[in-house]
C-alpha cells in the first residue's frame, strides 16, 4: 500500500503580502486663506493599497475513488510536467480564463493515490486599492457632521478567485469567478 505522507502548503498561505495605508489631511485652509473655515477645514484623503500573491490551489479528483480506499477526498492526479500559469484573462487549452495548463497533470493508475501534493502552487494574486474622501465639519463644541465618499477597488482591477482544482471537471485550471468590481458609497454621520 502506498504511503500518504506528503508535503503541502497551507490553504491560507500568502507568500508575499504588501499593505500600505495612508491618511492625508488636505491643507485647503492654507491654499484658500480667505475662505470660510467650515468649508476648508476637516478634509482628509485616506486609502489602503494591497498587493499579494494568491492563495494555494486545492487539487483533487472530484467524487471519484480511484485509489479504491473508500474515500474520494484523498485522491489527487499525477504530476507529469511543469505547471505553467498565465494571466487568467487569456484563453488556454480549457477555454477562456485559463490560469494553469491542465497538461501538467494526468489521472493516476487505478488503486493508487496520485503523486501531486494537494496544494503546491498559488492562484492569481491580488492588487487592490480602497480610497475615501472625508470631510468633518464642526457644528458646535460637542457635535459634528462627517461626510465620506468611499470607493472599494477604485481602479476596478480584476481580482480573480482561484481556478478549479477538480481534475475530473471540464473547467480544471479555469477561473470561474472574481471578487467585487469597483464599488462606491456615500455616507453622512452626525457625531454628538
Amino acid at each position: 500500500m502506498e504511503t500518504l505522507a506528503r508535503r503541502s502548503i497551507r490553504n491560507f498561505d500568502v507568500t508575499h503580502n504588501f499593505v500600505v495605508s495612508y491618511n492625508w489631511a488636505v491643507p485647503f485652509a492654507r491654499s484658500f486663506p480667505g475662505a470660510p473655515k467650515r468649508l476648508v477645514n476637516g478634509w482628509n484623503l485616506v486609502g489602503i493599497t494591497r498587493a499579494t500573491t494568491g492563495l494555494p490551489i486545492l487539487l483533487f479528483e472530484g467524487a471519484l475513488d480511484i485509489s479504491l480506499v473508500g474515500s474520494a477526498n484523498i485522491d489527487v492526479p499525477d504530476v507529469v510536467g511543469q505547471v505553467h500559469t498565465q494571466d487568467p484573462r487569456k484563453p488556454g487549452p480549457n477555454g477562456p480564463n485559463t490560469y494553469f495548463f491542465p497538461d501538467a497533470f494526468a489521472a493516476q493508475p487505478l488503486g493508487t493515490f496520485g503523486d501531486a501534493n494537494k496544494r503546491f502552487f498559488h492562484g492569481p494574486g491580488m492588487f487592490n486599492t480602497d480610497f475615501a474622501l472625508e470631510k468633518s465639519t464642526a457644528v458646535n463644541e460637542r457635535t459634528a457632521i462627517e461626510f465620506r465618499a468611499e470607493f472599494f477597488n477604485i481602479f476596478n482591477h480584476a481580482q480573480f478567485n482561484n481556478p478549479s482544482g477538480n481534475f475530473a471537471a471540464g473547467n480544471f485550471g479555469v477561473v470561474t469567478s472574481a471578487r467585487d468590481p469597483r464599488i462606491g458609497q456615500l455616507s453622512l454621520k452626525f457625531v454628538f
